[in-house]
């Protein structure tokens, strides 16, 4: 790699770090209901939104409670994503005349949205109206981000309290998160990218005519261009701070609609983490020690650099059979090398890796490249990423309680080394802590193993494959991995817009958020009503950089250990062939 791409890698993390330290005790002030620079703009608009929805904000509800709230709130956004859809037909601003979206792609894409995971079956500048794009995706943009904010900020409260039988008001923290911390960032966003060229209007398509030949569907001679216009930043600003990635174009961030500059994709590309980052000096902030929050934020960033690291490896060490093909694939002043099938040449590999990294660190799925292109193992990169758990970083809120009930195991184990109860933060961690974490650990592998056994033996989920073989079977394992842990990012060669592949992803999706959002909540109200330890001689400090190498540790080895059979049928076989062809290693 070039000392310029270093420089950008090297840039891409200072500026990380230096927003999400400040943005992080922002949000601490916002959720713990602290008057802020916007209280004085916003605080009666708040308040407005309380009385219309008819609820008191200041009324704490116990976990059950809040868990009912979150669950009846999002299954009705599901619900009016999904009626949007099916009767987009009838409905205005619909100025391309597009028909209702098919009842199996309305149920998937009506929980992919609502599970802030974005899966994409269909291409949305030819499917959705202006409508459907704004009221229904763009809408559940917004909340499916503040759902996992609230759910976290419900944890963060188990920490905090003592004696406690409530962990917050799951409306009051819906609202703050919304109205405190997405609308503004997605308002600073949204403007910059329209600076940039991203269009923001009501128009209809405009056609364009083309002055090479070309070939339209079926072959057919196509001399005019439609091109698609709409409301695309105000949704592409907050599919990015969201982390939710559903791209207003079928190419997502690789259209130049969506991302047309080297501003735009810097700015979108640190708009995925910024708002995960920060969150974990919100931790720090909340729970009295701003170490700990740095401890967190490290253990994430050391798992991010390594994975990017290895993937700029991979996609700048291309197969030997394109240097047995004569490809050039050295870095240049005038290219930058690797392998760049499936990747803008405005990006080149340094940019569209960090994108891939970070969109699946983050629960985010948003693309500038193809994954389904990168080499094996630099495709092994994004699918592992997600099968981590999406706790590098991680979504909105989602991604640091993740990774708290990975702390939450590695003091357990670290106890048992000792022969102590395991403490964290000052409260015991005892059986029942362990069975809910046990839950948000092993269901989203459950889910991604048992549903990749069941495409590979159906006839239904090999009839779509775009590639036979390990490459085929990565493709499955890497749709499960991401609708699982709502992520929404794909290896493109597979055909999932059909009854199959939208109904089971769309239970994998659904049970992927809401069977750990509710075992995490139990957790915060078992913890809220524990007393506070002090800490004693025998207490593991979790701030040191040995507890950060414990985490990580832990993380990967459950990662390693759950998903290696299967990546090694997928991702590392294909490898091994590659190199096999190419006479490096004996065939």
């Amino acid at each position: 790699m070039t000392p310029n791409g270093w420089t950008q890698v090297a840039l891409f993390l200072a500026l990380l770090t230096a927003i999400a330290v400040p943005l992080g005790g922002f949000m601490a002030d916002v959720l713990e209901g602290r008057r802020t620079f916007l209280t004085p703009v916003l605080g009666g608009l708040e308040r407005w939104c309380g009385r219309l929805a008819g609820v008191n904000a200041a009324e704490e509800m116990s976990w059950k409670r809040y868990a009912v709230a979150m669950l009846a709130f999002n299954l009705v956004g599901l619900a009016v994503v999904f009626a949007l859809q099916r009767l987009q037909g009838f409905l205005p601003l619909n100025p391309d005349h597009l028909d209702a979206v098919p009842g199996h792609s309305a149920f998937n894409t009506a929980i992919s949205f609502a599970t802030n995971t974005n899966w994409q079956g269909y291409g949305g500048e030819s499917t959705m109206s202006m409508l459907t794009q704004m009221l229904g995706l763009a809408v559940q943009n917004f909340v499916s981000a503040a759902t996992g904010i609230a759910v976290m900020a419900a944890f963060l409260r188990g920490f905090s309290r003592h004696d406690a039988r409530t962990v917050g008001n799951f409306w009051s923290d819906l609202v703050r998160s919304t109205l405190y911390v997405l609308l503004p960032l997605s308002l600073a966003l949204a403007l910059v990218l329209v600076a940039q060229g991203v269009p923001q209007t009501f128009a209809p398509a405009v056609h364009a005519t083309g002055i090479e030949a070309a070939r339209g569907t079926g072959g057919r001679p196509a001399t005019v261009q439609r091109i698609v216009l709409g409301p695309v930043a105000s949704q592409v600003a907050i599919k990015q701070l969201g982390t939710n990635g559903g791209g207003y174009y079928n190419a997502n961030s690789a259209h130049p609609f969506e991302n047309p500059t080297p501003l735009t994709n810097l700015l979108e590309v640190l708009a995925i983490l910024v708002i995960p980052a920060g969150l974990c000096f919100t931790f720090g902030r909340w729970v009295g020690d701003r170490r700990q929050g740095w401890a967190v934020f490290a253990a994430m960033t050391v798992m991010f650099v390594a994975f990017l690291a290895f993937g700029l490896w991979a996609e700048t060490h291309p197969s030997p059979a394109l240097a047995a093909l004569g490809v050039d694939t050295r870095a240049t002043g005038r290219q930058s090398g690797g392998a760049m099938e499936g990747k803008e040449t405005r990006f080149g590999v340094v940019n569209s890796v960090l994108w891939a990294t970070a969109t699946t660190a983050a629960s985010n799925g948003s693309v500038n490249a193809m994954h389904d292109s990168f080499t094996p193992l630099g495709g092994l990169v994004p699918m592992a990423l997600m099968q981590l758990g999406e706790v590098v970083y991680g979504g909105v809120g989602s991604g640091l309680y993740g990774m708290l009930v990975f702390a939450i195991l590695t003091v357990f184990m670290a106890g048992l080394m000792v022969g102590r109860t395991p403490e964290y933060l000052g409260k015991k961690i005892e059986p029942f802590e362990m069975k809910m974490a046990s839950l948000v650990v092993l269901v989203p592998p459950a889910l991604v193993l048992l549903g990749t056994a069941l495409a590979v033996n159906v006839p239904a989920g090999a009839a779509t494959l775009g590639n036979p073989g390990t490459h085929g079977f990565s493709e499955i394992l890497y749709a499960f991995s991401s609708a699982a842990n709502n992520n929404g990012s794909a290896f493109g060669g597979l055909g999932a817009m059909n009854p199959f592949w939208d109904v089971v992803l769309g239970i994998a999706m659904f049970f992927g958020r809401y069977a750990l959002a509710v075992p995490v909540l139990a957790m915060a109200g078992s913890l809220a009503r524990k007393k506070r330890l002090a800490p004693g001689p025998g207490t593991l400090a979790t701030h040191t950089p040995l507890f950060v190498a414990m985490l990580v540790g832990v993380v990967l080895i459950v990662g390693a250990l759950t998903f290696f059979p299967a990546l090694a049928l997928g991702p590392i076989a294909e490898h091994l062939t590659a190199l096999a062809r190419g006479g490096r290693i004996p065939s």
